[in-house]
C-alpha cells in the first residue's frame, strides 16, 4: 500500500502583511497552550470544593500535564507528516477549546478529568508543532519566532494565573473564569483555518519505510540524545519549581504570598530573557555559551535556595532560576535550526518533548519522594542542581553539531 506524508508545498516568501498574520497566529497558538494549566492551578481549591473530589484527584490533575505532554507528544510527528502541520494546528486548538468549555460546564469529576485529558492532548500536540511551524514559515527568522512563541507559552500561563481569580470575582463564577480561556483557542482556530484550507493534499510518498525518519532513528543519534537530555533536564527544573516551590519556601518560613511572588519572578523573568534570545544567539554566534550560562544560573539559584533560601528575601535565587529557564526557548529554537526537512523537524521535536516531559514527570515525583524519605529539602534540591549541569553539557553538544540529517543512517539520506 502506498503511504502518504505531508510535504509542505513550495511557498514564496510571505509578504510583510502575511508574515505579520502568520507570526501572530503562531503566538496566539502558543498563548493557548498553558492557559488551562495556569487557570486551574489558582482555582483548584474552589473547583475541588464545588465538584467534591478527593485529595487523590488533585494529585491526578497536577500530574496530567507532563504525562500527557510525554505520551502524546511522541506520536505527534507522524500526525504532522500525515495530515499537515496546519490541519493539526486547527485540530489541537479545537481540542483545547472544546475541553475548556466542557470542563467549565460539567458537575462530574470524571467528565472534568476527561475534559482535562482532552485539553492536555491538544497542548501536547501544540508543543511539538510550534518548531515545524516556525521552520516552515520563517526559515530565516527561526530564533526570532521561537523567542516570540516561547514568551507566549510562558506568558499564557502567567496571564491565566494572574487574571483567572479576578475574572471569577468579577463574574461571580469560577466556571466562566475557567472556561473563558477557550476564547484564545477559538481565535487561534479562526486564524489558522484559512491556511489549513489552502493546504495541498499530502504528497504520495513512495519511499520504502526503511528510508523514512523514525523516532528510533533520531534517538540513536548523538544529537537526538543531546536534545532530549537538555530539554528533559530543563523541564525537570521547571516542574520541580511549579510543583514544590510553595512547600520549599513554607518550610523555610515564608508565607504563601511571598512564595507566590517569588514564583511569579521565576516565571516572569523568563519572558524578557526569551525575547532577548535572538540577540543573545547572534552575539554568541549560536555557540555553547548560552546553554552553559543557563546551567550556571540554574545551579547557582538552587545552591542559594539550599544554603540560605530567604537571604535578600529569596529574590536573587528567583532571578537566577528564572534566567536559567531561558533554556526552554533556546532548545525549541535549536530544534528548528538543527534540522533541514519538515520530517526531521517534526520527529526531532516529538522525541525531544515526548521523552523530555517524561523525564520531567519522573524527576518531579522523585524530588517529592526523596523529601519524604529524608525529611529535608537538601538532598532533593542538591540532586536537582546536579541534574541542571546536564543543560550545559547536552547544550554544548547541540551547539557544536550539524543538522540532524547528517547524523542519520545512509539509507535515509539516500
Amino acid at each position: 500500500m502506498v503511504q502518504t506524508r505531508c510535504v509542505p508545498p513550495r511557498r514564496t516568501p510571505p509578504t510583510t502583511g502575511a508574515a505579520v498574520v502568520l507570526g501572530a497566529a503562531i503566538v496566539v497558538l502558543a498563548l493557548s497552550l498553558r492557559s488551562a494549566i495556569g487557570s486551574l492551578g489558582v482555582l483548584l481549591p474552589t473547583v475541588r470544593e464545588a465538584l467534591d473530589f478527593a485529595p487523590a484527584g488533585v494529585s491526578v490533575l497536577t500530574t496530567l500535564p507532563p504525562l500527557c505532554f510525554a505520551v502524546i507528544g511522541l506520536g505527534t510527528g507522524r500526525l504532522v507528516l500525515r495530515f499537515g502541520v496546519h490541519r493539526v494546528a486547527v485540530g489541537l486548538l479545537a481540542a483545547v477549546a472544546t475541553g475548556l468549555v466542557a470542563r467549565a460546564l460539567t458537575d462530574s469529576f470524571a467528565l472534568f478529568l476527561l475534559a482535562t485529558v482532552v485539553i492536555m492532548a491538544g497542548a501536547a500536540i501544540g508543543n511539538v508543532v510550534l518548531p515545524p511551524l516556525a521552520k516552515q514559515h520563517f526559515p530565516h527568522r527561526v530564533a526570532l519566532i521561537s523567542s516570540l512563541y516561547g514568551a507566549a507559552v510562558v506568558g499564557g500561563g502567567s496571564l491565566a494565573s494572574a487574571l483567572t481569580v479576578p475574572i471569577g470575582d468579577a463574574t461571580g463564577s469560577w466556571r466562566i473564569a475557567l472556561g473563558g480561556w477557550a476564547v484564545v483557542a477559538f481565535i487561534g482556530m479562526a486564524m489558522w483555518l484559512p491556511t489549513a484550507f489552502r493546504d495541498e493534499r499530502p504528497v504520495e510518498d513512495t519511499r520504502p519505510k526503511s528510508h523514512r525518519i523514525t523516532l528510533g532513528d533520531v534517538a540513536r543519534t548523538r544529537l537526538g540524545l543531546a536534545f532530549l537530555t537538555c530539554f528533559g533536564v530543563q523541564s525537570s527544573q521547571a516542574y520541580v519549581q511549579f510543583g514544590w516551590w510553595g512547600e520549599i519556601l513554607a518550610d523555610a518560613g515564608a508565607d504563601d504570598a511571598h512564595a507566590g511572588a517569588l514564583l511569579g519572578v521565576i516565571t516572569g523573568i523568563g519572558i524578557p530573557v526569551t525575547l532577548g534570545l535572538p540577540a543573545l544567539i547572534r552575539v554568541t554566534r549560536g555557540g555553547m555559551t548560552l546553554p552553559i550560562m543557563f546551567a550556571c544560573c540554574t545551579v547557582a539559584g538552587w545552591v542559594g535556595v539550599i544554603v540560605a533560601p530567604l537571604a535578600v528575601g529569596g529574590w536573587l535565587w528567583a532571578v537566577l532560576l528564572g534566567m536559567g529557564g531561558g533554556a526552554f526557548t533556546w532548545v525549541l529554537a535549536m530544534i528548528a535550526s538543527r534540522s533541514r526537512t519538515a520530517e526531521g523537524t517534526s520527529q526531532l521535536s516529538a522525541l525531544t518533548q515526548g521523552v523530555g516531559y517524561l523525564v520531567a514527570a519522573g524527576t518531579t515525583f522523585g524530588v517529592g519522594l526523596l523529601h519524604e524519605l529524608t525529611g529535608s529539602w537538601t538532598a532533593p534540591l542538591a540532586g536537582t542542581a546536579v541534574l541542571a549541569v546536564g543543560i550545559g553539557l547536552a547544550g554544548a553538544v547541540i551547539a557544536r553539531s550539524g543538522p540532524l540529517e547528517e547524523h542519520l543512517p545512509d539509507r535515509i539520506r539516500a
